[in-house]
């Protein structure tokens, strides 16, 4: 994309490429260079098929003559390339200033997070048929504005900031917590995530919001091995072993967090990633400072009325104050309707049910959650926490 500056066509080059490389790889052998052996194949791909497009128009004469600009059309071997990661510069561009936020958002997790179109819905509380058009109409945007794909400058860097951080978020959330298949969380996607706003945290290194998604990452990816068994099930926080935590991660974060908050205006990853060091610093589960996460939790429905945040205050508020109040909130929640369908709503009001001593109700609850939620391994938990309470 950034080398031929045509969004679609390019996808399409790589597709075919990764096309051709599952079929002759095979039989052929792996490259020496397997990188350059696909860039080059979809070059001429790419150039095959911006041929192809400019012979297509020429023939249905239903607009002007277009001429391929001459860049697009050289080898790629012929095009600088610059120093600087090729993945941070497509996720600066595809934060296209001609998009809106959500639809830049939608795109770079496309693009650049490697989700799927399913996934990236789930993370929006659309569905998948609303997403498509979504991402579709993006590319169209960007392809119609004629506008280069580049290293923005200084002066626009900070006007993509925001989207920028957002995609990171929802793409480290998804290798922490994947939504569905077989596993639970994938390491690829959470670390990229944190590699490239380690990148970022460079560029910007005085914004403490940056600091503060990076504490985040790094604070919640700390807890990575401990939070499946030696199966692969799921192992909840209050039952983790936390001698399995990477404490040179949870020192990095907290130190990061611990800088930033007093810098600037505090914005949600400062805040967010203050209630997981709380967390990480507890010594046991019993130790957790719920009241004070409980009113970090506050300040963040402050600043906009997200109703996963408001599940998450309304798991403190019952930890801090008992299950009853925690339930009452999340009545109130349940009347928004924006996570109806979303198993995590199921899953805390089974919890909460449990802690009251309601069984059957809990136990109807965590069957509500399993029925709504792809992910194997949630599946499983949930089914295997209700059949605890069946007898």
């Amino acid at each position: 994309m950034r080398r031929y500056g045509n969004f679609a066509t390019a996808e399409d080059a790589v597709q075919q490429a990764l096309v051709a490389a599952a079929t002759q790889w095979p039989e052929q052998g792996l490259p020496d260079d397997p990188k350059a052996w696909l860039i080059t194949v979809a070059s001429r791909r790419l150039t095959d098929l911006l041929r192809s497009e400019q012979a297509r128009q020429r023939r249905e004469d239903t607009v002007a003559r277009w001429t391929l600009p001459d860049q697009w059309l050289a080898p790629a071997a012929d095009r600088p390339v610059s120093a600087s990661d090729d993945t941070l510069i497509v996720l600066l561009t595809c934060c296209h200033p001609s998009l809106s936020t959500a639809s830049q958002i939608a795109l770079t997790l496309r693009a650049v997070g490697g989700l799927t179109t399913a996934e990236i819905a789930r993370a929006f509380l659309v569905p998948e048929a609303t997403m498509t058009r979504r991402i579709t109409r993006a590319k169209q945007t960007i392809k119609a504005s004629g506008l280069p794909f580049a290293m923005p400058p200084g002066d626009e860097l900070a006007d993509r900031l925001a989207a920028v951080l957002h995609v990171l978020y929802l793409v480290f959330n998804e290798g922490y917590a994947t939504t569905s298949g077989p596993d639970l969380q994938r390491a690829d996607l959470s670390t990229e995530a944190i590699r490239l706003t380690r990148m970022v945290h460079g560029l910007v290194p005085d914004d403490p919001e940056v600091a503060g998604l990076l504490a985040l990452m790094l604070l919640v990816d700390a807890r990575r091995a401990a939070r499946t068994g030696p199966d692969g099930a799921l192992v909840p926080m209050a039952e983790q072993d936390r001698s399995r935590w990477d404490a040179a991660l949870i020192e990095e974060g907290v130190a990061l967090v611990t800088g930033a908050l007093p810098t600037g205006p505090t914005g949600p990853y400062q805040l967010q990633a203050a209630i997981a060091a709380l967390h990480d610093e507890a010594p046991d589960a019993g130790a957790t400072d719920w009241p004070q996460i409980e009113a970090l939790y506050e300040l963040l429905l402050r600043l906009g009325d997200n109703p996963v945040v408001r599940l998450n205050h309304a798991v403190a508020v019952a930890m801090a104050r008992g299950p009853d109040v925690g339930l009452g909130l999340l009545r109130e929640l349940e009347a928004d309707g924006r996570l109806a369908d979303d198993h995590r709503l199921h899953a805390v009001r089974a919890h909460l049910l449990e802690m009251t001593g309601d069984r059957e109700a809990a136990r109807a609850a965590y069957g509500a959650a399993a029925d709504r939620t792809a992910s194997l391994p949630q599946q499983r938990y949930l089914r295997a926490r209700a059949a605890r309470l069946a007898g």
